[in-house]
C-alpha cells in the first residue's frame, strides 16, 4: 500500500506513459474523452457479478500526482481524506526518464509534474451492487491522456476485488442465509495484499467476518479464531498446564482450581457417554485445559486432532461443562476434517444428550464450525443432506478463486470530443459499443429488477409506465418492448472536480444501511 492508498501511479504498464507522451506530442492530451471500465462474461459459470473496488478506486483518484524525486506535492482542496488516506503520492519522475526512450522531450515530464485527476469525472454503479456484462463498471470524462495513464491502475483495483466479492456471493448463496461464513484464507491468499483484498471484498460479498488481524483493524470487519493442531500436538502432559486458579465469570465467587474441575468432568462425562477414559487423549486434554484456562470467554475446541468421537469430543465436553459451571460459556467446537456434515450430526446429538444429563440447557446449541478446503460444492451438497453446521471457514477456493482466476475487465475508449469511437476487430465479442452512454435498472411490478437498459447520453430518459422498445445485446433479433413499474439509474458521480462526490457517498450510505448493497435480480 502506498500512502494508505492501494495502487500507485507507476503501478501501471509501460506502454499508457508513451502513449500519453503521443497524445502529447501531438497536441491531444486534453482532447475531452470518455472510457468505460466493464466486463464481457459473468464469472466461475454464474449468472451475476458483485462489483467491488470502487472505494480504492476513489482514493487513487484523490492522491494521484507526480512529483519530482525528494519533492511532496501540496495537498489542494480535492484531497481524500479518510484517515491514513490523506497523504499524497510521491512518485519519481526521474525514474520515468530512464526506462522512456532517450528522445522523449523533457516538457512531457513537465507535464506529468502538473497533472492530477481534479479534470476527471467518474460515474460508476454502487460498490456491492449486482451487475451484468457490458454494463460500464466505471465511466470515466476528462482528459484523453490522464485518462490513458488511469488504465492499468484502475483494472487492477476493480478486477480481482470484484471477482472475490462474487465468489464470496456465490459462497453465501451455497450456504444460505443462516449459516455463519468465516473467511479464513489469508495464508493461501496471493501475497498480502491479496490477502487483504481478499478479506474486505469476501465481507462485501455476504462473509460474516475474518481471521485476518490487520483487516479487521483496517476495515472493521469482525475477526474470528479458534486454535491449531499445532498447539493440542505440542502438549504431552497435564503437567505442562500451568495455570491453575480460574476466576468465576461474575468474579463474585473464590477462584477454581480450574484443571481439577475438569478433570472431574471429564470422569462424568467418559462415563455418560460409555467412552473408557484411559482412550481420551490425555495431551489433548491438556491443550484444552490450557487454552481454556487462558481464554475462558473464547473457548473453541478443535475436535479432529486424534479421534473426534472418542477423544476430541468427550475432552471438549468435560472442559466447556467446568467452564459453564464458572459461569462462562464456550465459543463453538471446529472439525477440520473427515465426513463433516454426518460428523456434525453425531456431535449435535452428543451435545443435547449432554445438555440433558447435566441441566445445562445452552449446551445443547453450542455451534459447530466446519472448515478443510470447503468449495461452492460442497455446501451446496451439505444443503441437500442432513447436518447441524453452524458455521463454515472457507480459505483457498474463496480467496483463490480457484474456478476463475480473473474477472477480465476491460478499459475502452469509446467517445473523442463529442465523437463515439469504436473497436471492431476480427473477433465479434470485443467490438465495443460506441458513445457516451446511460445505464438504467428496469424494474416490474413486484419490484423485482428484470432488464439493465443501455442508452446514448443524447436519448431520452426511459420512465416508468412507458413502452420501451429496445434490443439485445447477444443472440437476439429484432427489437423487444418492455413497460417497466419503476426506473433507477445505476450510474452515480462519486468523484469530480478533484472531489468525492458527497451526494454519491450518502447514497452508498444509504444503501448499506437498507441492505440493499447486493441484490440480485
Amino acid at each position: 500500500m502506498f500512502g494508505g492508498c492501494r495502487a500507485h501511479p507507476l503501478l501501471t504498464d509501460l506502454y499508457q506513459f508513451t502513449m500519453a507522451y503521443g497524445y502529447w506530442k501531438c497536441g491531444r492530451e486534453q482532447d475531452e474523452a470518455v472510457f468505460e471500465l466493464f466486463f464481457r462474461k459473468n464469472p466461475l459459470g454464474g449468472e451475476f457479478t458483485v462489483f467491488a473496488g470502487l472505494q480504492d478506486c476513489l482514493s487513487f483518484l484523490s492522491t494521484f500526482c507526480f512529483s519530482q524525486e525528494g519533492q511532496s506535492p501540496r495537498m489542494g482542496e480535492g484531497e481524500f481524506t479518510t484517515g491514513s488516506e490523506s497523504e499524497f503520492i510521491v512518485v519519481n519522475v526521474g525514474f520515468l526518464r530512464s526506462v522512456l526512450p532517450a528522445d522523449v522531450e523533457p516538457g512531457f515530464y513537465s507535464y506529468l509534474l502538473n497533472i492530477s485527476a481534479s479534470d476527471v469525472t467518474l460515474r460508476a454503479v454502487p460498490e456491492g451492487s449486482v451487475v451484468f456484462p457490458q454494463v460500464a463498471l466505471l465511466e470515466l470524462e476528462g482528459p484523453l491522456a490522464i485518462l490513458q495513464i488511469l488504465e492499468t491502475p484502475l483494472l487492477t483495483l476493480v478486477n480481482y476485488a470484484s471477482l472475490v466479492a462474487t465468489n464470496a456471493a456465490r459462497f453465501r448463496l451455497a450456504a444460505g442465509t443462516d449459516r455463519r461464513l468465516l473467511e479464513i484464507g489469508l495464508r493461501r491468499a496471493q501475497g498480502p495484499d491479496g490477502g487483504l483484498s481478499a478479506s474486505r471484498y469476501s465481507y462485501i460479498g455476504g462473509f460474516d467476518g475474518t481471521s485476518n488481524v490487520l483487516a479487521g483493524k483496517m476495515y472493521d470487519i469482525p475477526l474470528f479464531g479458534s486454535l491449531a493442531h499445532s498447539y493440542i500436538t505440542s502438549f504431552t502432559s497435564m503437567s505442562e498446564v500451568k495455570v491453575q486458579e480460574l476466576a468465576t465469570a461474575s468474579g463474585e465467587r473464590p477462584t477454581a482450581d480450574f484443571p481439577s474441575l475438569c478433570r472431574e468432568w471429564l470422569a462424568r462425562v467418559c462415563c455418560f457417554l460409555q467412552v473408557p477414559e484411559h482412550q481420551t487423549n490425555p495431551s489433548e486434554f491438556a491443550a484444552f485445559v490450557s487454552y481454556a484456562s487462558g481464554a475462558p470467554r473464547n473457548f473453541v475446541g478443535l475436535l479432529d486432532t486424534y479421534n473426534v468421537m472418542r477423544s476430541g469430543m468427550p475432552n471438549f465436553c468435560a472442559v466447556a461443562l467446568a467452564l459453564n459451571q464458572l459461569g462462562y460459556t464456550a465459543r463453538g467446537l471446529r472439525l477440520d476434517s473427515g465426513d463433516l456434515g454426518w460428523q456434525s450430526l453425531q456431535i449435535r446429538r452428543t451435545l443435547q444428550s449432554c445438555a440433558d444429563r447435566f441441566g445445562v440447557p445452552s449446551f445443547s446449541s453450542v455451534p459447530i464450525i466446519i472448515s478443510n478446503d470447503i468449495t461452492v460444492k460442497d455446501l451446496i451438497e451439505l444443503q441437500h443432506k442432513p447436518n447441524a453446521v453452524d458455521s463454515v471457514g472457507v480459505g483457498t477456493h474463496l480467496v483463490t478463486c480457484s474456478s476463475q482466476t480473473s474477472l477480465g475487465c476491460v478499459y475502452k475508449l469509446t467517445q473523442v470530443n463529442g465523437k463515439a469511437r469504436i473497436k471492431l476487430t476480427e473477433d465479434k465479442d470485443k467490438t465495443t459499443l460506441p458513445g457516451k452512454k446511460r445505464a438504467y435498472r428496469l424494474f416490474g411490478p413486484d419490484g423485482s429488477p428484470f432488464l439493465d437498459l443501455l442508452m446514448q447520453d443524447t436519448e431520452s430518459v426511459p420512465r416508468a409506465g412507458e413502452e420501451i422498445r429496445c434490443h439485445a445485446l447477444h443472440g437476439g433479433k429484432g427489437s423487444l418492448a418492455v413497460t417497466a413499474s419503476r426506473v433507477e439509474p445505476l450510474h452515480h458521480i462519486y468523484y469530480q472536480h478533484g472531489q468525492v462526490a458527497v451526494s454519491a457517498m450518502l447514497y452508498a450510505l444509504l444503501c448499506e444501511f437498507t441492505e440493499e448493497r447486493v441484490s440480485q435480480p
